[in-house]
């Protein structure tokens, strides 16, 4: 009886893929998914950052030691750029890959389910994580540029 009832609603509505009813329960539903999306990108935004600090502190610190007195020269000098390098261009990775997950997301979730969203708010390129997660790439960006000219 209940594959019935799921056919026949299918049926009634072909072009939706869920059938969608404005409730409290269901908007407040909605707003747990956007705030859960949102903790989310935050989450992998602050994991860049992380990857992309500690690749700039690495140089900079092998940087520096390499050029205290007393300090015996290192048996491969550039390692540790390379690894900060690395490190860098994987959290601007991770920025490009959250940034275009999470428009895609919230995409989905404003047109899918437009009724729920409520009327009015911000478009979903024109939110904070976004805008943050967009400033922190180019950040990566001048990190890694200024590692790789420095000093070749």
């Amino acid at each position: 009886m209940a594959a019935t009832e799921v056919k026949s609603a299918t049926e009634a509505a072909p072009e939706a893929r869920f059938q969608i009813k404005v409730t409290a329960d269901s908007h407040f539903a909605w707003i747990r998914t956007r705030l859960a999306l949102e903790r989310t990108a935050t989450s992998w935004v602050r994991t860049a950052v992380s990857l992309i600090g500690f690749g700039f502190t690495i140089v900079q610190f092998f940087e520096r030691l390499n050029g205290m007195e007393g300090v015996a020269p290192a048996a491969h000098a550039h390692t540790p750029r390379y690894v900060g390098l690395t490190l860098i261009g994987t959290g601007v990775l991770v920025l490009v890959i959250t940034a275009h997950q999470y428009r895609a997301m919230v995409r989905y979730m404003w047109d899918a389910y437009k009724p729920l969203a409520g009327e009015g708010g911000e478009a979903p390129h024109r939110t904070p994580v976004f805008a943050i997660t967009i400033a922190m790439i180019f950040v990566g960006l001048f990190a890694f540029v200024t590692v790789i000219t420095r000093a070749l």
